[in-house]
């Protein structure tokens, strides 16, 4: 079934929120139009934390120096090195990675 990380109300929509995940912290992001995407809760550039960052359906904004990520792919808009992006999705009003 994957990993549960936690109720789907812990997730404003439009916003995210940080996961702890094994040795790992994930950034789960709930869009406006209810998709969940999820990637590494630190940017690759300056360790910034992803999950405060602004986002609409397309794009992950960090809040330290404004690099840019196609939440989709994971790909750079900024020039940055590229997130990984996750599987995850909503079972039962719960959050599942993977």
């Amino acid at each position: 079934m994957g990993l549960v990380v936690g109720p789907i109300e812990d997730v404003p929509l439009g916003e995210g929120r940080a996961y702890e995940v094994g040795a790992k912290t994930i950034a789960v992001f709930r869009l406006r139009s209810g998709a969940l995407r999820a990637v590494p809760a630190r940017c690759p550039h300056a360790g910034g934390p992803l999950a405060d960052g602004q986002i609409d359906e397309n794009v992950l904004i960090c809040p330290l120096h404004l690099n840019t990520w196609d939440l989709a792919t994971g790909c750079s808009r900024s020039g940055q090195a590229d997130l990984e992006v996750l599987a995850v999705r909503e079972v039962a009003g719960q959050i599942v990675l993977g």
